[in-house]
């Protein structure tokens, strides 16, 4: 098959067969809370559940049980900064190939250590990915070792489409899938195979793409025909965080991707907060972005619908300061800021109010040295457990019924 061609549906079922020697079919979880909130029955593809924890180990696995034998013996070479390490690592050690994984330094030590206990050689080269896979296609070059590469090679695709197989298998009457995209190897693949797999059943199905707002290189490309690079900013989604869409995958998002949205970190957090809260989950940023576009109603599916998590690697550190964040952002968690005269009496006063709009407070820093304080103020700060918005405004009201100047804080 050559890069230009569209997969047939014969080629995502003989992938679904070879997959399966080393991915399980992870299961389709009803969701009431979504279904709830957008009126539409809502079901969550669990790839966060999949072995090495995300899709990735398809599309490894697919291009991999390709290489001939004298391919296999050059062994293979990845860059990553975690899933697509992992997954080369496993089906690497499933097919008896040495692998070499180049990873960031710096790099999540659970990713790190997942990746050598498959049996991986991991190299830690470069302070980000942009200098990490120069450095690995370097090596595979120096040592005539097959690069595999985490999206742009239609084997890949092919294998990751099978999430998509898999969805029709599971949901019969799915008419949207949602689904997040970085490259757009799982994307293109499960748009692709969904479709196909729904000409075949004589149904339709729309298929919508959610990027991290900033590094949302596909809502430009597409606009442009072409893939476009572009200057990605931090996100907590870094599973997702590509500069530029792959050729292939391009290719085939452009024709069979009926729409992307973009999604904000907060937006992101939010959902993994909900995610861990209502469906008790554990879903890493790149796999939540499809559920907050539900959420956020920036997607209005139509009929039953399946928002695949793709992948659950998610670093304990980063996952406090992402609920830390989501809660904010759901107004569960908030931060007020006082102004008081520096006498005996302030502190009591101030926790009374909240305390009289029902309000808990978790944790103060009172400080006499803040930056604008004038002499005989102090600064009180203070974290505060809410329920929602309202009642962030009923805390704020009586607050300054009491005569108290407050304000609220908000992350940056």
């Amino acid at each position: 098959m050559t890069a230009t061609q569209v997969p047939t549906l014969a080629d995502f079922e003989a992938a679904l067969l070879n997959v399966r020697q080393v991915a399980f079919e992870t299961p389709v979880l009803h969701s009431n809370f979504l279904s709830q909130l957008i009126g539409q029955e809502v079901f969550l593809k669990a790839e966060n559940l999949q072995r090495t924890g995300a899709y990735k180990l398809r599309g490894a696995f697919n291009r991999m049980s390709k290489l001939t034998a004298a391919e296999r013996k050059k062994g293979v070479v990845a860059a990553s900064a975690g899933n697509h390490a992992q997954g080369v690592a496993l089906a690497a050690k499933k097919l008896g190939i040495k692998a070499t994984i180049f990873m960031p330094i710096g790099a999540s030590l659970p990713k790190y250590n997942a990746t050598k206990n498959y049996g991986a050689n991991v190299v830690l080269e470069g302070a980000v990915f942009g200098e990490t896979l120069p450095a690995a296609k370097a090596y595979a070059e120096k040592k005539g070792a097959i690069f595999i590469p985490p999206f742009d090679h239609i084997d890949v695709v092919i294998g990751q489409g099978t999430v998509g197989m898999e969805i029709f298998d599971q949901v019969e009457d799915v008419q949207t899938i949602i689904v997040s995209i970085g490259g757009g190897g799982l994307a293109a693949g499960v748009a692709v195979a969904a479709k196909l797999r729904a000409k075949a059943r004589g149904k339709k199905v729309q298929v919508i793409g959610v990027q991290a707002e900033n590094a949302a290189s596909y809502v430009p490309s597409l606009r442009a025909g072409k893939p476009k690079q572009i200057d990605t900013k931090p996100t907590i989604a870094d599973g997702i965080a590509v500069a530029k869409p792959g050729a292939i995958p391009f290719e085939l998002i452009k024709k069979h991707i009926d729409k992307v949205v973009t999604v904000s970190d907060s937006e992101i957090a939010l959902a993994i907060v909900a995610l861990a809260e209502r469906a008790k989950l554990v879903v890493e940023p790149a796999g939540a972005a499809s559920v907050a576009a539900l959420m956020t109603g920036k997607v209005k599916p139509k009929g039953t619908t399946v928002a695949v998590l793709s992948g659950g690697n998610l670093d304990p550190l980063l996952m406090q300061k992402i609920i830390g964040h989501g809660l904010e952002a759901a107004n569960r968690y908030t931060t007020i800021t006082a102004m008081l005269p520096d006498r005996p009496g302030q502190l009591v006063k101030t926790s009374e109010a909240i305390a009289r709009a029902q309000g808990n407070v978790v944790e103060v820093l009172h400080t006499r040295h803040g930056r604008g304080l004038g002499i005989g103020e102090v600064e009180l700060q203070m974290s505060v457990e809410t329920s929602d918005r309202e009642h962030v405004e009923r805390i704020m009201n009586e607050l300054k019924s009491s005569g108290i100047k407050a304000r609220i804080e908000h992350e940056d």
